[in-house]
């Protein structure tokens, strides 16, 4: 059976009225519409179709497009009860109108879907603490006070600041949507943990960086060598993995992380003259990369041992795994056994695989070691050549100062080159 070209992101969700005369119309953002001179007015989020969710939608957009249409009409403001109906706001319906919003971002590519599962993750917390039927009005800096304790006790301190800075995103449309007359208050409880507090769960967990004999170790072992293991008297021999060995030289030679590697083309390399232009796919910072021989020699017997790619959207691909599919990946339907929607889960194969490998090395004693290690190490050894600069560029780091305005990304060659060389000096000493 042919299989189709169109991409996941290009495939808009189809909407349909519930009854042939009903006045609204499905906007691609999953809200109901009307418009008149020129300007659209929305009445609130769709739902899956055949849901009980999407009754319950259409009939309370149906009943707000009763009651204030004829106001619009007439380009007159609504009556006080007619505003009062608008300011019972459930927090339902406001996840339910903000991922509607965040769903069109991510089906016109401005949103990732891992940013998107984020946002209904923190949905899910929310209504989850707070019960879905709770007005947002009626919420108090005492309630996002308690909110916050519950979430402190299970999750990490940069966890928990992430998740405060999606929860207020999320009040904060309410306000710009117009959903709730004034913005929330959360009072002064409800903040991201203080620099303090950060830097104090940093230097408790230690740094996190492998040292030069690690990597020279994962590389060995990843060529199939035999490696001696600290504790260990036989020495370890692993399978050959001539990917994962050149993700491994990526991470350390150019910092690429997970979805770096995965997401990489034979579009992006020029392996003749040993250069990668890669904008980083989290923020579309264009980068340019001085590729060592070693990563160029990695690159090219994975390219000639490439499988073809299950799906026409990984063509081209340098990385597949064994099922011929990209190694990070969005997995699901995105719809549970009663056709509510949920996030698709994210399956990080690049992280498993490194997983096994640092542990079948005992290399994995120390808290948060992962492949993204690998990225951090680079970062820390690439200061050594004192161009800070260039190594921003090199790992895709946004720059807002006006030096950087005035630069337009012009960094030469061999600033670029300088620096990784620093760093394939400290990996691989000479002599």
């Amino acid at each position: 059976m042919q299989k189709s070209t169109v991409s996941r992101r290009s495939r808009k969700p189809k909407y349909s009225k519930p009854y042939k005369d009903f006045p609204l119309t499905a906007h691609p953002s999953g809200r109901w519409v009307k418009k008149f001179n020129k300007a659209s007015h929305y009445f609130g989020p769709i739902g899956v179709s055949g849901t009980e969710q999407f009754e319950a939608n259409w009939r309370a957009a149906l009943d707000r497009f009763n009651r204030e249409w004829p106001y619009i009409l007439k380009s007159e403001s609504l009556p006080e009860d007619a505003v009062k109906a608008i300011e019972s706001c459930e927090l339902r319906v406001l996840c339910n109108e903000f991922l509607a919003a965040k769903r069109n971002k991510m089906e016109t590519g401005e949103l990732t879907e891992r940013s998107y599962r984020d946002y209904f993750r923190s949905c899910k917390l929310l209504i989850e603490h707070f019960g879905k039927n709770r007005t947002v009005e009626s919420l108090r800096p005492l309630d996002f006070e308690a909110f916050r304790r519950g979430l402190a006790k299970k999750l990490s301190a940069g966890t928990l600041g992430n998740e405060i800075t999606r929860c207020r995103v999320i009040f904060k449309f309410a306000a710009d949507q117009e959903l709730i007359p004034v913005p929330v208050k959360f009072g002064q409880s409800f903040e991201r943990p203080s620099k303090k507090t950060l830097r104090r769960v940093r230097n408790e967990a230690g740094p996190k960086m492998f040292d030069a004999a690690e990597i020279r170790t994962l590389l060995r072992a990843l060529e199939g060598e035999a490696v001696g293991i600290v504790g260990q008297e036989e020495p370890v021999t692993l399978k050959p993995d001539p990917q994962l060995k050149a993700m491994v030289l990526l991470g350390i030679n150019g910092g690429l992380g997970n979805t770096d590697c995965s997401g990489l083309s034979e579009f992006h390399l020029d392996l003749n003259a040993g250069w990668m232009s890669y904008p980083r796919p989290k923020t579309e910072i264009p980068r340019k990369i001085p590729l060592w021989p070693e990563t160029v020699i990695a690159l090219s017997e994975v390219i000639e041992r490439r499988l073809r790619p299950r799906t026409d959207e990984d063509q081209g691909l340098v990385f597949l795994t064994r099922s011929r599919r990209r190694w990070v990946r969005m997995a699901g339907k995105g719809l549970d056994e009663e056709g509510n929607e949920k996030p698709r889960s994210v399956l990080d194969d690049i992280s498993r695989a490194f997983g096994k490998l640092l542990h079948a090395l005992n290399i994995n004693g120390r808290n948060g070691l992962g492949f993204y290690t690998l990225r951090r190490t680079f970062e820390i050894q690439a200061g050594e050549s004192k161009d800070q600069v260039a190594v921003d560029a090199i790992m895709g780091h946004t720059d807002e100062s006006m030096a950087a305005v005035y630069r337009q990304g012009q960094i030469s060659e061999e600033r670029l080159r300088a620096v990784v060389d620093v760093v394939r000096h400290w990996l691989f000493p000479p002599g």
